[in-house]
C-alpha cells in the first residue's frame, strides 16, 4: 500500500504540474501586461520552472518504490512534502481557498506521507 500511495502521489503531482503549466500558457500570460519585456520573460520562465520541478518530483515519487533504499525513500518523500506543501499553502493563501490547486497539491502531500 505504501508503494501504491507514492505512485498515485507521483501521477497526481505530474498532472497538477502539467495543468499548472497549461493554465499559465492559455489563461495567465496572454492576459498579463508586464513591463519591461525582460521582466515578463523572467516571470514566465520562473512560472514554468516550477512546472518542471513538480514534474520531476512526481517522477521521483513514482520511481521511489523501485529504488530499494529506505533512506532515499524518506528523502524523496521529505522533498515532495516540503515542495508541494509550500505550494499548497501559497495557493490557498493567494486564492483565499477558492482554487482547487491547493487541494490537489495537499492530496499529493497526504499520499506522499502515506508512503513513509
Amino acid at each position: 500500500m505504501r508503494d501504491i500511495s507514492l505512485q498515485i502521489a507521483g501521477a497526481l503531482a505530474i498532472v497538477v504540474a502539467i495543468v499548472h503549466g497549461v493554465i499559465a500558457e492559455v489563461q495567465v500570460f496572454p492576459k498579463a501586461r508586464i513591463e519591461p519585456r525582460g521582466a515578463r520573460r523572467l516571470l514566465h520562465m520562473v512560472w514554468q520552472a516550477s512546472t518542471v520541478d513538480w514534474i520531476c518530483i512526481g517522477a521521483l515519487l513514482i520511481a521511489t518504490p523501485a529504488l530499494g533504499s529506505e533512506s532515499a525513500r524518506r528523502w524523496i518523500i521529505a522533498a515532495a512534502v516540503i515542495i508541494y506543501g509550500y505550494a499548497a499553502m501559497g495557493n490557498a493563501v493567494a486564492s483565499r481557498g477558492r482554487h482547487i490547486g491547493w487541494c490537489l497539491m495537499g492530496a499529493v502531500v497526504g499520499l506522499s506521507l502515506m508512503g513513509l
